[in-house]
């Protein structure tokens, strides 16, 4: 194949041949005996909300049981909140959502925006979030500063303008952006667009940043936030000697030091065995409970009881207005319920945390073995292997495979997906995995994030070794096709 002097070029000729790409990869998936049977019914997570996993047998029969009982909701609430603070100790409370992204929202509105009502104008208010991945989530909620930051969502997701990623905005509010020290923000992709590189990372010279755009803003501050996750592939490699990303307490300190609240977006996150509140200084963590934890589709805010009080409020679950500890009424965020089956399968996912973890921590450590060996076998020259690095998460229930570093020196590396690419359909570690008949996971900005859970599991949450194995060998044939069809590998 030929080499590329310019990487725009590299995409370009990646472009033109996605259909022999995709040829390849058909035919790799026949080579590699990928049953019939299993294709399009397993893949590399089972942690993306448009194609969950199937639920494990204790989470089906808890919803199942208490579907057929009469229980108030409140009462359920009542259980996770006990649940939470069982672990979390007494100053921690809970209010589920519908989902994780329904727990920002009223989060972000609840802590962040100023208020609607009284007389006079409306003043602005302002949240620092740091330069990461998923912007679109914990930083789409107010208007991009500094201005060169303001289409930066433009095109991302199905629809485009008022009615798509632009119109969370919450009302007056603007999300001030910090590019981290140490990162790269390269441009990459066939949907060519700046990339968050971030396992270069560098926790003590970010928080000065942080602390110089803190003190700025400091008049308008409303809080902080930041993802929850604990690889290097996001930018939370260094770690203090519990395994707590530093950058995480770093950035806690920060908005103590102003006294406004650290909100934590972990999604793809477990409560209790992951990112701990107790350990990285978070306020609020928002976790999307059919990710990682294995429940029903829904979202879980847990927090300090302080900054609860007005969450609770909004989803019209603190109290009757006559007077009471907890209610299910009717409040701002009443569209964010999210009904008694979820609830149900909530509690049974969170006692599994609490009292058996291993249930969910023994597959991450099998996926990771299993990747590590498929990887060793990668046919591709060994400076670009040395730049692939493989870290797991039980935050995530994760196995992350990053290889950004494959780009070392700004020598031409494996090809660099933009998340504009995964919305335009030309994310080729993604759509041709699909043409091998493996549902593929997150594979960004340099970065795949692979879990177990879709096919890749048997009922009771434990690997299928068979299954895993193919999926991760789909994966490594398709980074060798594309690789050639970049002019990296001959």
């Amino acid at each position: 194949m030929r080499k590329f002097k310019y990487k725009f070029q590299m995409y370009r000729n990646l472009q033109a041949n996605i259909a022999n790409i995709y040829n390849e990869a058909r035919r790799a998936a026949d080579e590699l005996n990928i049953p019939q049977e299993l294709r399009g019914r397993f893949g590399l997570t089972g942690a993306i909300s448009g194609c969950p996993a199937p639920l494990r047998d204790d989470i089906l029969h808890a919803g199942e049981a208490g579907a057929t009982e009469v229980i108030p909701l409140a009462k359920l609430v009542d259980e996770i909140r006990e649940l939470v603070k069982d672990v979390y100790g007494d100053d921690f409370d809970a209010a589920p959502a519908s989902t994780c992204e329904a727990g920002l929202w009223v989060t972000f509105d609840s802590l962040f925006s100023p208020p609607m009502m009284g007389r006079g104008d409306n003043y602005r208010s302002r949240y620092i979030a740091p330069y990461e991945k998923h912007m679109h989530h914990q930083g789409g909620y107010g208007r991009p500063f500094p201005p060169r930051f303001k289409d930066f969502l433009a095109d991302r997701g199905s629809t485009a303008g008022e009615l798509g990623f632009y119109g969370k905005r919450q009302n007056n509010l603007d999300t001030v952006i910090v590019p981290l020290a140490g990162a790269w923000y390269d441009v990459h992709g066939i949907k060519y667009h700046p990339v968050p590189l971030l396992t270069n990372v560098d926790p003590e010279e970010s928080i000065e940043i942080l602390s110089q755009y803190a003190d700025i803003h400091a008049p308008f501050l409303a809080g902080i936030t930041s993802l929850g996750y604990e690889t290097p592939g996001y930018g939370y490699g260094a770690k203090d000697e519990e395994g707590t990303p530093v950058l995480q307490k770093y950035l806690s300190e920060l908005a103590h030091s102003y006294d406004l609240p650290y909100v934590i977006d972990n999604a793809w996150g477990l409560p209790f065995v992951g990112a701990s509140p107790l350990k990285n200084g978070a306020d609020v963590i928002v976790y999307s409970m059919d990710k990682a934890t294995g429940a029903a589709t829904s979202g879980l805010i847990i927090g300090r009881e302080e900054y609860m009080v007005p969450i609770r409020r909004a989803m019209g679950l603190h109290g009757d207005r006559y007077g009471t500890t907890a209610s299910y009424g009717r409040a701002a965020y009443v569209t964010y319920d999210p009904g008694k089956e979820a609830l149900l399968t909530q509690i049974q996912a969170l006692k599994v945390l609490r009292d058996r973890p291993q249930v969910l921590t023994q597959p991450v450590d099998d996926l990771e073995r299993i990747i590590k060996e498929e990887f060793a076998q990668i046919q591709l020259p060994d400076h670009l292997k040395d730049g692939i690095l493989i870290s797991k998460s039980y935050n995530s229930t994760a196995v992350e495979v990053n290889y950004e570093k494959t780009w070392q020196n700004r020598e031409m590396g494996i090809p660099i997906f933009s998340i504009e690419d995964m919305y335009a359909g030309t994310n080729l570690f993604q759509t041709g995995l699909s043409q091998m008949g493996v549902i593929p996971t997150v594979a960004y900005d340099g970065n795949i994030y692979i879990s177990p859970g879709l096919g890749t599991c048997d009922s009771k949450g434990q690997l299928i070794e068979e299954n895993t194995r193919y999926a991760i060998k789909a994966l490594v044939r398709l980074i060798e096709i594309v690789c050639r069809y970049a002019g990296i590998t001959e």
